[in-house]
């Protein structure tokens, strides 16, 4: 971290419960608590050597982190709860690294965790303002939406508009869109943690049909229930505890929106912006650009949005993404592997968990214990995770040893 003063900052332990569709899940309660033990456990320490913990959900009621963390212990552990819809769990884990980096606590947890239901998501609060008001008018505008088109559940609206942009921006056709869904299922077919195991053809993708737009079910990622966790702490307090020092953090970009992206380009809405702005940020402050990144774990919540991320970071030019996706330059042998988890594609998207489950495989992938899903050599890894809204993180952690 680059700021005077700033302490590193180890990620000391990781972990995740498996992901699960809608209804076959524990509480999130129990969920959370599970992913807290697992952590902890990693990081070889008790729940009462906590500091300090932050909790990320969406679809829960306030101090729920409380619910989740009162089952390892009742302590008087300080516990924030924080709500940026999908960049929730990195946002808690945004914080606790923060906490640590400044020097206000040696060790905290960050916890992440959702409970949901099936279909597409949609707000919870209808008779009040909506926080995706000025987004869904900039892209009815900026994409000339009929009342019917805008009256589609928000996100269902914003990435199929995404899809159309980009065949006919870039000329990125279906078989591209699919080809990516096919990966995310290649991926995640040694993932223990993932929902979606079984192979995808293209075919099967191109099977499925047109839910709005050009948006196809299986470019789409699921609704999902599961919880995921972090344990990070000052080096020092690593030291002196025996934990391991090796995986750091060494980058951190977060980035909200800009008033002039909602006046152009309607993918400026969309994350790109964003994810563009928590990049550079990050990037900056790690002294590394993208050509260092070995292993990455991104927001892959419809194909489109894992394609127009590849620019964002700096992976590759809008006029490079078909043959960067032909020739596998987003997998094993290529130039990056993007998403050996399978992604939130095939592993699933429990919002509140989703960054911190990117944590838990890019901390595994640095310590080459991924087994089947390892990256040779890997030691540098990024994680972009981004919330309609808007909230977007980038964090960069390398193997220092």
């Amino acid at each position: 971290m680059s700021h005077d003063g700033a302490r590193r900052v180890i990620v000391a332990g990781v972990g995740m419960v498996p992901f699960t569709k809608p209804g076959r899940s524990d509480p999130y309660d129990r969920m959370g608590a599970n992913a807290a033990r697992l952590a902890l456990a990693d990081a070889g320490i008790d729940y009462a050597d906590l500091q300090f913990a932050y909790a990320g959900y969406v679809y829960g009621d306030s101090c729920s982190g409380q619910a989740a963390l009162y089952h390892l212990g009742m302590t008087g552990l300080p516990i924030v709860n924080v709500n940026n819809n999908c960049a929730s769990g990195s946002t808690a884990f945004a914080l606790a690294a923060q906490a640590v980096s400044s020097g206000m606590t040696d060790c905290a947890l960050a916890l992440g965790f959702e409970q949901m239901t099936p279909g597409a998501v949609d707000l919870v609060f209808p008779g009040k303002t909506s926080p995706l008001a000025r987004h869904g008018n900039a892209i009815a505008e900026l994409m000339g939406l009929s009342d019917e088109e805008r009256a589609v559940p928000p996100a269902i609206c914003f990435f199929g508009c995404q899809i159309d942009l980009l065949h006919e921006r870039f000329g990125i056709g279906e078989e591209i869109e699919a080809l990516i869904a096919v990966k995310a299922r290649r991926h995640a077919a040694d993932n223990e943690n993932a929902i979606f195991r079984t192979p995808l053809s293209v075919e099967e993708v191109l099977a499925q049909p047109k839910i709005f737009r050009g948006l196809r079910k299986l470019y789409a990622c699921p609704p999902s229930c599961g919880a995921a966790a972090a344990v990070v702490c000052s080096e020092r307090y690593a030291r002196r505890r025996g934990i391991g020092t090796s995986i750091a953090l060494v980058g951190q970009g977060f980035a909200t929106d800009k008033a002039q992206y909602f006046e152009g380009d309607p993918l400026d809405v969309m994350f790109r912006a964003l994810s563009r702005d928590a990049a550079t940020a990050a990037y900056e402050s790690a002294g590394i650009g993208p050509e260092d990144i070995d292993v990455i774990e991104l927001h892959d919540c419809f194909t489109s949005n894992e394609l127009l991320t590849y620019t964002a970071l700096g992976l590759c030019t809008p006029d490079e993404l078909i043959p960067f996706v032909r020739n596998g330059d987003n997998s094993y042998g290529g130039r990056y592997v993007v998403n050996p988890s399978g992604g939130l594609l095939a592993k699933g998207h429990p919002l509140g968990a989703t960054g911190l489950a990117q944590i838990t495989e890019l901390v595994r992938q640095l310590r080459g214990s991924a087994g089947s899903r390892q990256v040779p050599g890997a030691r540098t890894a990024l994680q972009h995770n981004g919330g309609l809204g808007s909230a977007g993180f980038v964090h960069i952690f390398q193997n220092t040893q």
